[in-house]
């Protein structure tokens, strides 16, 4: 089958993926293979194709918001059937028995394996998961509507809820991409007052029409003290700016799973008052349920710009350029 593989990870414009025949994947036990209907792009690809996330395996098969229909399952499987439809997320599988996995908390397991990076992803015709680690879809739901849902939707939910923003709070988002602009819309309908940072004009546009109350340039300072931020954009001299803005007893989260070095703070300036910094580990499947519901429930719908499979290539390129606006998905 066709599927872009990482052949050598390095800068976007060197052209890292590869378009390329791969076998068609074979379910083990417990496994079910889907054939792919969409597949969200997400920064952690751009990281791993450019190597700022160490590739685990050679040629890997980049993508984890993947939503697919069951074809085939492996020996032992009893939760998923072939027609069911299912979504796959970057979290793929915990050993189930350390004390992180123990106490609710698989997103820390120190064997946890994830979809496009230790195991083949969506950018391609097919794709095998763990059938305990597949999401339920709704046939209603368009399968590019989906797919940014189960890693942008679910991973920055996460984060709104480790910001632990009070009701009715001050919510700094910096960064509008494709897990902001999912979050602000989020936040918004639970009623917080959004504030955007970003550098694009045009996603400080969006912002606006999704509801935030004010958008404005990265390092701009927002229009009234924050309670809690959420920094999505890779970038560490952001996070001395956040915590500025942060009011006393502020909560500033770093979403990403990759973050350029972090300057030098100042501790009275940026840190006192009981200023909090943390960050996020992927999720667990919990926070995909319950994320799930809610953007069911609101009836969320991301702003997506589709695109053939065949331009993933190009397609990381813009996402590098902030050249588009939302989430791109890539369809067959």
């Amino acid at each position: 089958m066709r599927a872009w593989v990482v052949e050598r990870p390095g800068p976007v414009a060197g052209g890292p993926l590869r378009w390329t025949e791969i076998p068609e994947p074979v379910p083990g036990p417990g496994e079910v293979r889907l054939t792919v209907e969409a597949c969200g792009v997400c920064r952690t690809d751009l990281h791993l194709a450019e190597g700022d996330l160490a590739p685990r395996r050679p040629r890997t098969v980049p993508g984890h918001e993947v939503v697919g229909r069951v074809d085939a399952v492996g020996p032992g499987c009893e939760r998923l059937s072939v027609g069911d439809r299912v979504g796959v997320a970057w979290l793929r599988g915990t050993c189930g028995a350390c004390r992180w996995c123990r106490t609710g908390r698989e997103n820390l397991c120190p064997r946890a394996r994830f979809t496009g990076w230790d195991a083949d992803g969506g950018f391609a015709g097919a794709t095998l998961v763990d059938e305990r680690f597949a999401y339920r879809l709704p046939e209603t739901l368009p399968a590019t509507a989906a797919a940014p849902l189960l890693c942008s939707g679910i991973v920055g939910y996460r984060a709104l809820r480790r910001a632990t923003l009070p009701p009715g709070g001050r919510l700094g988002i910096y960064g509008f991409g494709a897990s902001a602009h999912l979050v602000a819309q989020v936040a918004v309908r639970q009623g917080a007052t959004v504030h955007v940072l970003t550098r694009s004009e045009r996603a400080r546009e969006l912002a606006l029409a999704l509801g935030a109350a004010s958008a404005g340039p990265a390092d701009a300072v927002p229009p009234e003290p924050l309670d809690a931020a959420i920094l999505f954009a890779p970038v560490g001299h952001l996070v001395p700016t956040a915590l500025r803005a942060l009011d006393r007893g502020g909560v500033l989260v770093i979403a990403g799973i990759h973050l350029s070095d972090v300057p030098p703070l100042v501790y009275e300036r940026e840190l006192f008052y009981e200023k909090e910094v943390r960050s996020v580990t992927a999720n667990t499947r919990a926070d995909g349920e319950e994320f799930l519901r809610i953007a069911a429930r609101m009836d969320l719908r991301p702003t997506v710009l589709a695109r053939p499979l065949a331009e993933a290539a190009a397609t990381l390129a813009d996402l590098a350029a902030d050249a588009y606006e939302g989430a791109a998905v890539l369809v067959p």
